[in-house]
């Protein structure tokens, strides 16, 4: 078992460097039936690494559901990638694959460290990705979307409110109701709703006043969060917020004075909340508090070191030792059992997924589907930023996921649906060059 381990640690490194260079290559063809071959072969790649991981997991617990979660894993993959080919020919499968693959390395990890959650994250994916399956038919179709300006902010809001009213206390902050036995993060909905309300509001008129509207509006929902101390989404929210406003204005006045603001709401935050306080002690030096507020940190920097390059291999480490490692230090697991240059390759994959959504976003000439895509696309980068700069001590922890690879349910549905509003955007993008085509003829 040990022999097989270590032999498969490997192999893991090798798979992964191979599907990130197959995305990078992906990006800078022309030729169509090379592109083909890319995807497919990534496809092989997906596939291997999940029976491989599972077949790990099984051989490691001896537990059948795990073969039962690997089936079913498999088959979903493969519908995923069928449907997005029968119903939109001219899909982004790039973006599919790298969705799936972020997807499979988060079952793989939550896997290894508890069965349960992963079987009940294999679940919420297979359900987000139903509801995604139909969201590029309304944005092709639906074209009022741009119109529903006050409806985003009024839905945003009224879901930010009932979460301070009514949601507990967790970990410092206030995250989420449960409904029906159900737990729901709401403000993972919000962060799709601002980004339409922005969009629509910017697109049609960047005035100075537009402007201060929208202002005001991102305002109360950052106010929102910050009072329900979701301090971490506040930061993804507002970032989204100084991105679209400087594309729609092209002013660099509103980034500088968002950055300043940006500065002192930080520091207003660091006296007003303990728990921000605890967490920069915690960041300027962990082993200094490792008993009380540092013991997450430095259990994560402990796993990644220990991982090295090529990492332990599965069940060959300690990640059960890190404190939400399924959350918001998978990262940390993943590094340990899996090594560096996976960890690496990660980020790279996660860069990748930003970098064709800035692509589809430049190529799309309506001022509403640009901002939308600029300001999704900004939300996700930036969230994989506060999660692995969290966990690396590069800076303080925000509590927030790892997109795709983290447990929580809100959070996987939220960022499955997000990619499938891209994955319309992108097919408006293909219908408007056959419009313009039509119109030059």
């Amino acid at each position: 078992m040990n022999i097989l381990t270590q032999l498969s640690k490997f192999l893991f490194v090798f798979l992964i460097i191979l599907f990130t260079l197959k995305d990078y290559t992906y990006l800078g063809r022309r030729n169509e039936a090379k592109k083909r071959t890319i995807l497919k072969n990534q496809i092989q790649i997906l596939f291997g690494m999940e029976i491989l991981g599972y077949l790990l997991i099984f051989l490691n617990t001896k537990d059948l559901l795990t073969l039962a979660l690997l089936g079913g894993i498999l088959v979903y993959f493969g519908v995923t990638i069928g449907c997005f080919h029968l119903m939109y020919a001219r899909s982004s499968m790039l973006l599919v694959n790298n969705m799936l693959m972020l997807l499979g390395i988060g079952f793989l990890m939550i896997g290894r460290l508890d069965l349960k959650q992963a079987i009940k994250q294999f679940v919420i994916a297979a359900g987000g990705t139903v509801i995604a399956l139909i969201i590029p038919v309304i944005i092709r179709k639906l074209k009022a979307l741009s119109h529903w300006t006050w409806f985003y902010a009024i839905v945003g809001i009224v879901a930010l409110l009932g979460v301070l009213a009514l949601a507990t206390v967790s970990g410092g902050a206030k995250l989420s109701l449960s409904v029906g036995g159900v737990t729901i993060q709401f403000s993972e909905l919000v962060k799709i709703t601002l980004v339409f309300f922005l969009a629509s509001k910017l697109a049609r008129d960047s005035s100075f006043k537009s402007v201060i509207t929208a202002t005001v509006v991102a305002a109360i929902h950052v106010g929102i969060l910050v009072l329900s101390t979701d301090l971490g989404t506040a930061l993804v929210f507002f970032v989204a917020y100084i991105v679209m406003v400087f594309v729609a204005t092209r002013k660099a006045v509103w980034p500088l004075a968002g950055l300043g603001g940006g500065v002192l709401a930080a520091i207003a935050a660091y006296f007003l909340f303990g728990h921000v306080r605890q967490r920069v002690v915690a960041w300027k030096d962990p082993f200094a508090v490792y008993d009380t507020s540092g013991y997450q940190i430095a259990q994560g920097l402990f796993a990644i070191g220990a991982g090295g390059w090529f990492g332990t291999g599965l069940f060959l480490g300690r990640p059960d030792t890190i404190p939400v490692a399924t959350k918001d230090f998978i990262f940390a697991a993943i590094c340990e059992e899996f090594g560096g240059i996976f960890g690496i390759c990660l980020i790279l994959i996660c860069m990748s997924m930003f970098i064709l959504i800035v692509n589809i976003s430049m190529l799309i000439r309506n001022r509403f589907y640009k901002l939308i895509a600029l300001g999704l696309g900004t939300e996700y980068a930036f969230q994989v930023f506060l999660t692995i700069g969290g966990v690396t001590k590069f800076i303080p922890m925000t509590g927030i996921t790892l997109p795709l690879v983290s447990y929580g349910g809100s959070s996987v549905i939220s960022t499955i649906v997000m990619l499938a509003i891209i994955q319309g955007l992108y097919l408006l993008r293909e219908d408007e060059g056959e419009e313009y085509l039509e119109i030059h003829r």
